[in-house]
């Protein structure tokens, strides 16, 4: 009944298991990602077709943990889990950053990964999974995907890196790194370190990438098993359109942001826009659409050719120049601490409110209860 393919590898002491064929198989690409006793279910579905007017790539990563998973029943008054927590949206956002930019420019069909931890043992984290899971589920999908990617976690203790360790061993540590990468290029990095050197943060990358590579290994070992027919995307050819942009409003972007004030370059830039789309107004609406996405581009290729070419940033800054800083305290009479920070045009409003040993967040997840004494809140309004 089943036609599973699986592949295995010791990896970090544990034994890590890519499996595909038993579980989701209605979807495009679903995985059953085991490491250690932790395990992650990651089914990608994708649209054959693009929707109407669509001019971004809808990519979305739900990753959810149950309270199955760690044999729990959630604590307070209602037993039935709700709304993702902020875990488990930070983990989506971990999932989502390296995964987004290796599908092809253009690619406008929409993409669910939704990854599911299905089994906790306590010790093996399974955010890690869920990356892993997720690229080996889009890379069998046939779906244009040019991973695969891997991820690991890094620690380092006693002048020793190692590799994916427990969430008290990481927070005992000096480091705690999280990479993902291809098996030819670091992607992204996250990390929390105790002012480690750059020679040991370097090498914790390389460390990693090492280990990344292996699993990139087992997930085009998987690939070779049990991948499907790639799609065929026609690439479009949009050289042509940019060209006929660039010689438009090229002139005007340039000086545009020659200019140093913020409010002036801005209605500059908005003109130069407008030119283009009463330009392509008379055109089909996928013309229209690539002609306002190639002007963001043009703008982005005419800001960095002046950095490269002058040395000079948009604001008229060099290089090596930072931008005016000036920090206050003590801005607001009644909060236990603010201050006002302003680095050019961006500023901070920051305050610190100190509280009682009652005053702790309970934090109930699958590691079971835990007290956090430290929490950081963040707001960006719309002005």
């Amino acid at each position: 009944m089943f036609d599973t393919k699986s592949v295995s590898m010791e990896w970090g002491g544990k034994t890590l298991t890519l499996e595909t064929g038993r579980i989701a198989r209605q979807a495009d690409g679903a995985v059953l990602a085991t490491l250690g006793e932790t395990v992650v279910l990651c089914a990608v579905t994708a649209a054959k077709s693009v929707k109407e007017g669509q001019d971004f790539f809808p990519l979305t990563v739900h990753y959810q943990e149950k309270f199955f998973a760690a044999g729990r029943i959630p604590g307070g008054f209602f037993k039935r889990e709700r709304g993702a927590t902020e875990k488990e949206t930070l983990t989506s956002r971990l999932i989502d950053r390296p995964v987004r930019p290796l599908f092809p420019e253009g690619f406008y069909n929409e993409i669910n990964v939704i990854a599911h931890v299905l089994s906790y043992d306590g010790e093996t984290e399974p955010d890690i999974l869920a990356l892993i899971a997720a690229s080996a589920a889009l890379t069998i999908s046939g779906v244009p995907f040019m991973g695969p990617i891997g991820a690991a976690r890094v620690g380092y203790v006693d002048g020793a890196y190692t590799l994916n360790p427990k969430q008290d061993e990481a927070a005992a540590g000096a480091l705690d790194l999280i990479v993902a990468a291809t098996g030819n290029a670091v992607m992204m990095v996250e990390s929390e370190a105790k002012e480690l050197t750059e020679e040991v943060m370097l090498g914790a990358v390389l460390f990693a990438h090492d280990e990344i590579k292996k699993v990139c290994n087992l997930i085009i070992d998987l690939a070779e098993k049990a991948a499907k027919d790639p799609w065929d995307v026609a690439a479009s050819d949009t050289s042509a359109i940019k060209a006929e942009i660039k010689g438009l409003i090229g002139a005007d972007v340039a000086k545009a942001y020659a200019t140093t004030d913020k409010g002036t370059r801005r209605e500059a830039l908005e003109v130069a826009r407008a030119k283009v789309k009463a330009h392509y107004a008379d055109q089909d609406g996928q013309t229209a659409m690539t002609a306002i996405k190639l002007t963001k581009k043009i703008e982005a290729d005419i800001v960095r050719g002046a950095i490269l070419k002058d040395g000079k940033r948009i604001d008229g800054r060099r290089t090596n120049q930072v931008r005016q800083i000036e920090s206050m305290v003590h801005l607001l009479p009644r909060a236990h601490g603010s201050a006002l920070f302003t680095r050019g045009e961006t500023q901070a409003i920051c305050t610190t409110t100190l509280g009682t040993k009652d005053s702790e967040q309970m934090i109930d997840g699958l590691e079971g209860l835990s007290y956090s004494n430290f929490m950081l809140h963040y707001n960006f309004p719309p002005y």
